[in-house]
């Protein structure tokens, strides 16, 4: 998908790190089909290690993936001065996890996922600014 040229036409850019091919490629589907340009990522380490990330508006984030998890990928996304929101998604958050969230000021959106999540994307996406 060729998200710039999407991004031209008034489209909202997504990003999804997922390490479950079949639920990132679900997620990808059922946001293209709402209208969004989406970019899939199989890991944090595969987003880290783009030369330059393309602009995006929102980032969808599995919390548990090999390697780093969401949360560390988001902080390690706003050390880089990366400050777009961002939403979690897992299973069975415990309270710790949703305090964390909480503080870094992201929502959880519990697996299975895909009604409250284009919810949570479509607010994400038009708050001012994006």
């Amino acid at each position: 998908m060729n998200s710039q040229s999407e991004q031209g036409r008034g489209y909202h850019s997504i990003l999804i790190v997922e390490d479950d091919r079949a639920v990132r490629e679900s997620l990808k589907f059922s946001l293209v089909i709402e209208g969004f340009a989406v970019r899939v990522y199989a890991d944090a380490e595969q987003l880290l290690s783009e030369p330059h990330l393309p602009k995006f508006d929102c980032l969808i984030v599995d919390h548990n993936m090999p390697g780093m998890n969401g949360l560390d990928l988001v902080s390690e996304l706003r050390a880089r001065r990366i400050d777009t929101p961002a939403i979690l998604i897992t299973s069975h958050p415990n309270q710790s996890l949703r305090d964390r969230a909480a503080a870094a000021g992201i929502p959880i959106v519990e697996k299975p996922l895909l009604i409250s999540l284009l919810d949570h994307v479509r607010r994400t996406v038009s708050q001012p600014g994006n």
